[in-house]
């Protein structure tokens, strides 16, 4: 049977002071793939896995040298259903990222950015590790810690539609219409809480 090389995406932070901050994020997509199916063998240069989806009929086959050494004993795996996640440690504090995922420079097909995790090297300090979670796709993208100080969780994006120069204004012309409409509006919610207090 023919063994297949599994999708890797990553990403990494940097940290000459804190080891926690100074990781690789891999995903390794291997749908399907029960725990007892896979092996994983860390190595502070690089790793092995092997796997077997019985539903998909896949053997996964990932053999890799890491462009620098890592921390096996500090590093960790997470298995999900569609994939097995890893965090490793990189073993030598530098604010340096690496250049690369993979010891050799030439280009696999394989390996991908992971653009959920990444940031930019000189931005990584904006970007609270913890928060990737609430943001989902846009969790590392640089620059977006201006808006709201990075903190989306009261923003009801559909809202912003139709405010000048707000998230998804399309309809340039309405601007000047816009601005006309914003002191009624005002002045109608005002309205409105004087009937409210009336009754």
């Amino acid at each position: 049977m023919s063994q297949i090389t599994p999708e890797v995406l990553w990403a990494q932070r940097s940290s000459t002071t804190d080891p926690e901050k100074n990781v690789i994020f891999l995903t390794i997509s291997v749908p399907d793939v029960p725990k007892e199916n896979l092996k994983l063998d860390l190595k502070p240069t690089g790793l092995t896995f092997d796997g077997h989806s019985e539903t998909l009929k896949r053997t996964y086959h990932l053999d890799i040298t890491f462009y620098a050494e890592i921390d096996v004993d500090n590093s960790r795996v997470h298995h999900t259903a569609r994939n097995v996640e890893i965090k490793l440690r990189k073993k030598e504090l530098k604010e340096e990222f690496w250049p690369r995922l993979l010891k050799e420079a030439k280009k696999v097909q394989f390996v991908k950015t992971d653009f959920d995790k990444w940031v930019d090297e000189d931005e990584q300090n904006e970007v609270p590790e913890d928060d990737f979670s609430q943001f989902g796709g846009m969790g590392g993208m640089p620059g977006m810690g201006g808006m709201g100080g990075g903190d989306f969780g009261g923003i009801d994006f559909s809202k912003l539609g139709g405010a000048p120069g707000g998230v998804g204004d399309d309809d340039e012309g309405d601007e000047d219409d816009d601005d006309d409409e914003m002191p009624p509006l005002e002045g109608e919610e005002d309205a409105k809480a004087d009937d409210k207090a009336d009754k």
